[in-house]
């Protein structure tokens, strides 16, 4: 049994009991983990506020023999309030810590993938970048080992036109190779700022059919990686209607 201190990011929350409440975390230094807070639905506890989805926070954890952690101190760190402003900024937020609970595994350190997710949250709360989510997702992708060919094709290795795409299939496909979805010139000019370095310039660019298109390629492929369905994707684009 052992008691240690890291920095986290609430994912999500279930109600145990009559009082308590389990909270997912992704750590920095210990990865994905479940904790148990006690008494912190009563309305006299210390920290039940601190706990809500999306704060990060410094936390205390206490760890026994049971798959489930004891947190026993929380401090925030930021709560991102700008999340918490309207339903689509709310539910865009929502969606970078469904895509970190599915693609992180349980107790496997990545503080990589823990700053990205705090990158991300702290981008959200500053700007509306329509692609935010769907950069959000493909990085991950990336982090992941999934990393498409968008300079030639996979197939045949000519160009282009480079006309079709399939992440699955490692990247883009020539006229004469075509296979999975096609994808515009717009749509994978984009794609190559997000893998390739040039992050800022994707996220400033307009709403429109080409973020659209971007954002489905994002979510079929993060989907098909993780075999789940985000079920925050669907909120985002109710909200959005």
């Amino acid at each position: 049994m052992s008691l240690y201190r890291d920095e986290a990011v609430v994912l999500r929350t279930w109600k145990l009991g009559e009082a308590d409440r389990i909270v997912g975390l992704h750590t920095r230094r210990h990865g994905k983990v479940r904790g148990v807070a006690k008494g912190v639905r009563r309305t006299r506890s210390k920290f039940g506020a601190r706990l809500e989805p999306m704060s990060h926070v410094a936390v205390q954890l206490h760890r026994g023999r049971s798959e489930l952690e004891t947190v026993t101190q929380v401090e925030i760190i930021d709560r991102f309030t700008g999340l918490r402003s309207d339903p689509v900024r709310f539910a865009k937020g929502s969606a970078l810590l469904e895509a970190v609970d599915r693609i992180a595994p349980d107790r496997e350190p990545d503080p990589d993938r823990h700053q990205m997710l705090v990158g991300a949250l702290a981008a959200a709360d500053r700007d509306d970048s329509p692609l935010l989510v769907a950069a959000f997702m493909l990085k991950l992708l990336a982090h992941d080992g999934v990393r498409p060919t968008l300079d030639a094709c996979v197939s045949c290795g000519s160009d282009g036109p480079l006309e079709t795409i399939g992440l699955d299939e490692g990247g883009v496909t020539c006229r004469r190779c075509r296979s999975g979805r096609a994808i515009s010139p717009t749509g994978l000019e984009l794609l190559r700022q997000i893998f390739g370095g040039r992050l800022a310039a994707a996220l400033r660019h307009p709403p429109g059919q080409t973020a659209a298109e971007v954002e489905a390629l994002a979510r079929t492929a993060f989907e098909n990686h993780v075999e789940r369905r985000l079920r925050s994707m669907a909120v985002l684009e109710r909200t959005r209607a």
